[in-house]
Order: C-alpha cells, then structure tokens, then sequence
C-alpha cells in the first residue's frame, strides 16, 4: 500500500512541475501572438507561425495547443464583435498573460544557455 501512496505523491509532485513547461510549438504559439499583439486570433497566428517558421499548423494542432495554454494560464481570450465577412460569426482574439509571458523568457533563457558555445552544423555559432 505504501508504494501506491509514494506514486500518488510523485505523480502530483510531476503534474505540478509541468504545468509551466513549454513545449516547442506550444513557444511558438506565444511569440506569434505577441508579435501579432491585439490581432491575434486564429488565421493571423496560424499565418504568422508559417511566415516566421516555414511551417503551416494544421488548425486541430493550433486550437487545441490555445485551448491548452489558456487552460495552463499563460494565454486569455475575448471574443470579438461579429463580422459580416465571417457569416456574422465573431472571431477569437489571444493575448499572452504575464505568466505566459515568464515561461517563454525562462525557455528562451534555457535554450540561449544550451546552445551557447556550439557550432551548429553549416557554420552558425550560437
């Protein structure tokens, strides 16, 4: 019974140290919206990702990223005034929080520390 319970605490203990953890894609999707400032909402982040990235997220992998990083408290949304353009339909509209914004700092630190000093194949130097 005992092991069951130490498991429980480590998984707990796991669970917590994530939440602030940034995937790759996850940085990705907080620079673009803070590049994109009050025009954020889905087409513009998506097209903004594939500008700057040469990659185009499909828009499953897009939303449900936002969904999550609002549900992890680095990203509010507010929903926008219809437009007759979109059926009457409103857009969503992103903005990173203060605590978002910490957690892309502290990733970009840990990148910049790890990569520095490398030769990168092709000549770069971080």
């Amino acid at each position: 019974m005992r092991g069951s319970i130490d498991s429980c605490v480590y998984i707990t203990y796991i669970a917590g140290i994530m939440t602030d953890q940034l995937g790759e894609f996850e940085q990705v999707v907080l620079l673009a919206i803070l590049r994109l400032d009050d025009e954020a909402y889905g087409a513009s982040i998506r097209a903004e990702i594939e500008k700057c990235t040469d990659r185009g997220p499909t828009p499953g992998a897009m939303y449900t990223t936002l969904d999550r990083l609002e549900a992890k408290g680095m990203l509010a949304s507010r929903m926008g005034d219809p437009t007759p353009e979109r059926g009457g339909r409103a857009k969503r509209y992103f903005r990173v929080t203060p605590s978002g914004e910490a957690a892309v700092a502290r990733a970009q630190r840990a990148y910049q520390k790890l990569l520095q000093g490398l030769k990168l194949r092709g000549g770069a130097y971080a």
